[in-house]
């Protein structure tokens, strides 16, 4: 029988990625309150955070009727600047404060990654892994910043930025996997899958 995949985020880059990587999956939205969850773990680093977060997105979805024997992912992103971790930024105000400081500099980028094995015969693996970028920016105008913030496009983005999107202008390279960047690693993927005994070319369309 084919496994089903199931990612938990409503992340559209994510599931771009995914289909663009011919990866067959369906999409159910956590709604987990991210900020109460990390709360409730005390201070943790930026890495530890995107993987408990990723942990909590998995087990909420893998707890759905609709998940019933499928294979889980969970994904959560968090950007590491100057020792802060920066999540969604909501508000432009933020925003450009964060893309000011941000901008000729670089940072970390960490994608916590959790598969939960939710299939009747399955493994009954519950795993995670972080895949970390480091991410250098370019210099940028006080034009540049405010047109980039009036697009709208950083305010749903961790660390206020994106590699696949207009935010990809002002990004000069990337050290790890790009991939990880826009929100999930095909490559952090395949490694969960297989050791819960499973293929990724088994999710290939």
């Amino acid at each position: 029988m084919t496994p089903r995949l199931v990612l938990a985020s409503a992340s559209p880059a994510r599931t771009k990625l995914l289909t663009a990587a011919g990866i067959r999956h369906n999409v159910f939205a956590s709604d987990v309150d991210e900020a109460a969850a990390a709360a409730g773990y005390g201070d943790l680093d930026p890495s530890d955070t995107s993987l408990l977060l990723a942990r909590v997105k998995a087990e909420a979805v893998a707890s759905l009727g609709d998940a019933h024997d499928a294979l889980v992912i969970g994904c959560d992103s968090i950007f590491e600047f100057e020792g802060e971790a920066h999540g969604k930024p909501y508000e432009p105000a933020t925003a450009r404060e964060r893309i000011r400081r941000m901008r000729g500099a670089s940072g970390v980028l960490h994608t916590g990654h959790w598969l939960v094995d939710n299939r009747e015969n399955g493994s009954g693996a519950t795993i995670g892994a972080v895949s970390s970028a480091t991410v250098h920016f370019t210099g940028m105008s006080d034009g540049e910043v405010d047109r980039y913030v009036a697009s709208g496009e950083p305010l749903q983005c961790a660390g206020s930025f994106t590699l696949d999107g207009l935010g990809g202008a002002f990004i000069e390279r990337v050290e790890g996997d790009p991939h990880a960047v826009v929100g999930i690693s095909i490559s952090t993927l395949r490694q969960l899958l297989g050791s819960a005994g499973v293929g990724i070319t088994d999710f290939w369309e």
